[in-house]
């Protein structure tokens, strides 16, 4: 177990926690590499938006991916185990910020990796520490694994 832990990779995606004015939704991305090697990347339409600095989505961030860049993964994830994520205040019931873990193919096995809403939604959470964890995307019509939050500005770190 500790050696899981050891190489876990885990990223803090949240809503700044201090008084910001009606309306001002911001969400933010931290990465903690606790695996000793890689380059943690998040993206967004195949742009690299962060190599483990903290990045700030001022508004709604729709369609980010992230991984860890171990040398084996092409730019948008693939051959690497891979997290999507759109972190949304809600506008209506089912509109929220959903996260998800993917081992769709091309995408493939590379790190334990897992993630847990704080700051709202406490406790809903996925992880995945090996080949065939039950919490990952498989198929591209397998929606059962989204982890949704419908509250505003929450954080979470996988």
């Amino acid at each position: 177990m500790a050696g899981i832990l050891r190489r876990l990779v885990w990223l803090i995606v949240g809503g700044f926690g201090v008084f910001r004015g009606v309306g001002a939704e911001q969400h933010r991305v931290r990465f903690d590499n606790r695996c000793g090697y890689g380059i943690p990347h998040l993206l967004k339409d195949g742009n690299v938006l962060s190599q483990g600095e903290e990045f700030v989505s001022n508004g709604s961030f729709t369609s980010g991916i992230a991984y860890l860049q171990t040398g084996d993964c092409n730019l948008n994830g693939e051959g690497c185990t891979l997290v999507e994520m759109t972190l949304t205040n809600p506008v209506c019931p089912g509109c929220g910020s959903s996260v998800d873990i993917s081992l769709i193919p091309p995408l493939a096995y590379s790190v334990p990796t897992s993630f847990s809403y704080f700051n709202g939604c406490d406790g809903n959470s996925a992880a995945c520490s090996s080949p065939g964890c039950g919490v990952a995307f498989f198929t591209p019509n397998d929606d059962r694994v989204q982890v949704q939050c419908e509250e505003h500005d929450v954080g979470i770190p996988l």
